[in-house]
């Protein structure tokens, strides 16, 4: 069941599962929802009183996640933009042909399409081209990535592709990774950052101590790609 606090001047909201366990915990998950495991007989008066002792670290923790934030400005998809593929500039070239198709050539990224002026058309066939491109690349990192967590043994986890306006990645309970494939536009190493962020979740689902020790473990440089990430992107 959900349940929502007025916290300061936001509104908290968060669903409550209770357990045999003996003391309450607080999970803040990647799509920045809030979970409450408690003892069967905590009062709801106690489990907000809870949630608003922590309330600042509990808007901390969803303020990380919205650091993922696609912040490319709007194109207008016309000759001569500039548009992103992992990291590096390309010149968008526009050409009339019948046959349908995006090619990168030197410094250009080129898109034949039949109607030259059709932005909403040029704008789909970009679109489903950097989305088989971030299918691939995806799926590469995950490979790799998996490497560095053999210790735990993890499986590998199903892979979506999903544009959300608010994040970089999520990682779902039922052990799903979900991808923004805007970050097909930055360098692998910011992919890769996604991707380990990602699987570390596999291992501590919120953003524990423990899930920071994890991730400055497996990437002690994550800091430097989220940045470049951001900047890149912004």
């Amino acid at each position: 069941m959900n349940y929502k606090i007025k916290y300061g001047t936001s509104v908290i909201r968060y669903s409550i599962s209770r357990s045999d366990r003996k003391t309450l915990a607080i999970e803040v998950h990647p799509d920045l929802s809030i979970k409450v495991v408690a003892p069967r007989k905590a009062a709801i008066s106690a489990i907000q009183e809870k949630i608003l002792k922590r309330g600042q670290w509990i808007k901390k923790q969803q303020h990380y996640f919205e650091q993922f934030l696609p912040r490319t400005p709007k194109r207008e998809y016309v000759s001569g933009e500039t548009h992103y593929y992992l990291g590096k500039q390309y010149i968008l070239r526009i050409r009339k042909s019948s046959d349908e198709s995006v090619k990168l050539k030197g410094g250009e990224l080129i898109v034949k399409v039949e109607r030259t002026n059709d932005v909403k058309q040029i704008k789909q066939i970009l679109s489903s081209w950097y989305y088989q491109h971030a299918l691939k690349k995806f799926d590469e990192s995950i490979s790799t990535s998996l490497q560095r967590f053999k210790e735990y043994d993890l499986n590998r986890p199903k892979l979506e592709l999903r544009r959300m306006a608010r994040r970089w990645g999520s990682c779902t309970p039922n052990k799903m990774i979900i991808l923004n494939p805007e970050i097909i536009k930055a360098p692998s190493k910011c992919i890769d950052y996604v991707v380990i962020h990602e699987l570390c979740h596999l291992v501590h689902p919120n953003h524990s101590q423990s899930f920071y020790e994890l991730q400055n473990k497996v990437m002690p440089d994550n800091a430097n790609w989220k940045l470049r990430l951001e900047k890149l992107l912004a």
